[in-house]
């Protein structure tokens, strides 16, 4: 190689040249870069049985994981390996060292919290995501990627036959975005709603006088999304057995016009839709009226609930009124089959929402093509960078239809009715809330709470279920959710049965 024809006359290049290390040496690119696709393709192959043989094997683990806090560092070497292992260690390691300190989410005898299914075809949206390696902040980071997103977020909410103020394609500016979590949901809606409140105003002067309503039983998530926006005022409102652990809207309405008397600004209403202690749901229409007549904004809150609005009747049930709020969020990753993450928002005119988080940096953006013709999902969010996540979203729409997933939530919806009987019918345990959509709440009659905490702790300690508890009135609450991708109606008599047996003073 003639370094001289190319121009190439520095010292380096003669240090080089004179020790035999050529130009295209230098070029060649390390090991680490040369992974063949024959390797990726053997090894892709080992990973899929890997993963369909832990599926199909799933029953076989306890539920619940029993490692204690700190187990895993002193199994692990301290450093990272200085050279390559194979994948067959890896997987060993996960076998070893890894399963024993995994609770198993898709196992179907998990009845713990709310599900995070997750399915094959979910996965193999999630793989081509990783594949593709985009990340579409902007329309021109990925025109598809942005747009796919926008047409599947379209689906999904005619699909829950929710109002058309939130396609992309109605009237008043609106859409759908794909968060994180119901929590990013809930702070960016909140962040909207003060940019509507101070009109685009720094929040300095009149940040202090904004509050927020929601109730006691609203997510921790509500009082995150204040805390990291420097919400001051937080009206936890109070509900009741009496009212199904919903909010009386005279209770708002009390709470509203007391703040304003006080000189301070009604500006954020979070109403649910199945809450997390109880799925209760909040008589949504009463309490937009309620806070439309304070300027405030409404933001429903149905992370788990949501997706059940697909049903006729759980929609007349349980979903009217929503042409009077402003935002509407639920998460596919809970009962739809989609991988975590993928929370869907939604609001019905995105103005406020790019106000509150538009920041243009020039040296990005500047001179883009079609600058006015689409949107960016950067602001819509509150990170910069995001994944393509509408495509696993996109892959369960399409590779299950929606009258399968009906039929899935169905499912759910007549295994959760048939466990409440059961329950009712037991003179040893007492229904504590109206059981709704895949939750039936309940309780050891007569037990103390420390009684019960310690029987339900033997119903875990098992292995063969996983459940935990809320308190409602002051009472310890039994909590069984009902929906895991893989959970028939043997696997609910089971645990029930587990649970009679327990509570009747026989061993797990």
């Amino acid at each position: 190689m003639n370094l001289i024809a190319y121009g190439i006359h520095s010292h380096a290049a003669h240090y080089r040249l004179e020790r035999g290390v050529l130009f295209d040496d230098v070029m060649v690119p390390p090991p680490l870069l040369s992974f063949s696709t024959i390797q990726f393709r053997q090894l892709g192959y080992k990973m899929i049985d890997a993963i369909v043989d832990y599926r199909s094997n799933i029953e076989k683990h306890p539920v619940r994981s029993e490692v204690a806090p700190g187990y895993l560092a002193e199994k692990l070497p301290e450093s990272a390996p200085t050279q390559p292992e194979g994948l067959d260690a890896i997987l060993s390691d996960v076998q070893t060292h890894i399963m024993p300190g995994i609770t198993h989410w898709q196992h179907p005898s998990f009845f713990s919290w709310y599900p995070a299914n997750s399915s094959y075809p979910a996965l193999l949206g999630d793989m081509l995501s990783s594949a593709l390696g985009v990340v579409g902040f902007a329309w021109i980071g990925s025109p598809a990627a942005t747009e796919l997103e926008t047409v599947t977020l379209d689906w999904l909410a005619r699909f829950l036959r929710l109002p058309n103020a939130f396609l992309s394609t109605g009237t008043t500016g609106g859409g759908g975005v794909i968060q994180g979590t119901a929590s990013e949901a809930a702070l960016v809606a909140l962040l909207a709603a003060r940019a509507r409140a101070l009109d685009g105003r720094d929040p300095g002067a009149d940040g202090p006088r904004l509050v927020a309503y929601t109730t006691d039983q609203a997510h921790s998530c509500v009082k995150k999304a204040c805390a990291v926006a420097g919400i001051q005022h937080l009206r936890l409102l109070p509900t009741s057995a009496e009212r199904g652990w919903a909010l009386d809207p005279a209770t708002l309405e009390a709470a509203m016009t007391a703040d304003e008397g006080h000189g301070l600004m009604p500006f954020f209403l979070t109403t649910l839709i199945g809450t997390t202690s109880s799925a209760a749901v909040d008589p949504v229409a009463e309490l937009a009226a309620v806070a439309r007549r304070h300027g405030a904004w409404v933001h429903v809150d149905a992370a788990y609930a949501g997706v059940f609005a697909c049903l006729p009747d759980q929609h007349d049930l349980y979903f009217q009124g929503l042409e009077g709020v402003d935002s509407f969020s639920t998460n596919p990753h809970k009962g739809m089959l989609v991988t975590f993450d993928c929370s869907a928002l939604w609001v019905q005119n995105s103005f406020w929402l790019r106000t509150a988080l538009s920041l243009e940096p020039q040296f990005q953006f500047a001179g883009l093509r079609h600058a006015a013709e689409h949107l960016d999902y950067k602001d819509w969010q509150v990170p910069l960078g995001r994944r393509f996540r509408a495509l696993k979203l996109w892959f369960v729409l399409r590779m299950y239809g929606t009258e399968r997933l009906q039929a899935y939530l169905r499912h759910h919806l007549d295994m959760a009715k048939a466990l409440a009987q059961l329950v009712e019918a037991d003179p040893a345990f007492d229904i504590i809330a109206t059981p709704r959509f895949g939750l039936v709440c309940f309780a050891p009659r007569g037990a103390s709470e420390e009684e019960s905490t310690a029987l339900l702790e033997r119903v875990n300690a098992s292995g063969r279920t996983f459940m935990v508890h809320t308190r409602l009135g002051g009472r310890h609450v039994w909590r069984l959710a009902v929906g895991g991708v893989h959970t028939q109606w043997r696997h609910v008599e089971e645990v029930w049965a587990l649970v009679q047996k327990v509570v009747g003073g026989g061993e797990a």
